[in-house]
């Protein structure tokens, strides 16, 4: 593998940092970790985006959460079809070998592969239309919610509701595998979703009964 290069200095200093200090003061946890095994009580569906970073919001240690990123937060409907599927692995795992009690699907506020669906469904962006775009084919599972928040009378009214439809509509998909559904059923999984702020530091959690997201 030729085309591999080492690690920029800057992290590997920052590594040498955290080994000597986190590392140091914690390291019978760590080692308690690496002989136990993971036995997290949620998972986390969350986005790529680097400025969303879900253990510094809840404050959460190492082995806490089950964390899968992508773009937009999305979860696809189930579709057992043989081909890859990195979200659908990482849910099928969390919830029939992990037995996680809560997954959170958590949205966020300027995400740039919703303002993507936006962009491409309101035909100003037709790159993302080409079949050979990844980003564009993964924000199609988004088009529904497009649909819905199309008749809004701005772009940014139209933006802020598709951040928030991005969380429903994957809550939506997940009910769609059949051992989520089941899990649901029986009182053995929560399903919860979170739409995060970035520059008011601000939480929402959404309510069923009130069919909308209230402050946390």
């Amino acid at each position: 593998m030729n085309f591999a290069r080492p690690l920029p200095n800057y992290l590997v200093q920052r590594y040498h940092g955290w080994k000597a200090t986190t590392y140091a003061e914690n390291k019978a946890w760590y080692h308690r970790l690496a002989q136990l095994g993971q036995h997290p009580r949620a998972m986390v569906i969350s986005c790529c985006d680097s400025r969303v970073h879900v253990t510094s919001i809840f404050g959460a240690d190492q082995g806490e959460f089950f964390i899968h990123r992508n773009i937009a937060s999305l979860v696809p409907p189930h579709s057992p079809d043989g081909d890859h599927h990195g979200t659908s692995a990482a849910v099928e795992y969390a919830v029939t070998a992990l037995k996680v009690a809560h997954l959170v699907v958590m949205g966020h506020s300027a995400c740039g592969g919703v303002a993507g669906c936006h962009a491409m469904c309101s035909g100003k962006a037709p790159e993302l239309e080409e079949k050979s775009s990844y980003v564009g084919r993964w924000m199609d599972i988004l088009r529904p919610g497009y649909d819905r928040v199309s008749d809004l009378p701005d772009e940014k009214a139209q933006l802020d509701a598709l951040e928030k439809e991005a969380v429903l509509i994957s809550l939506e998909n997940l009910m769609t595998f059949p051992f989520v559904r089941e899990a649901v059923e029986n009182d053995d999984l929560s399903l919860h979703g979170l739409w995060h702020d970035i520059g008011e530091g601000g939480l929402e959690c959404y309510d069923p009964d009130e069919r909308r997201f209230v402050p946390i």
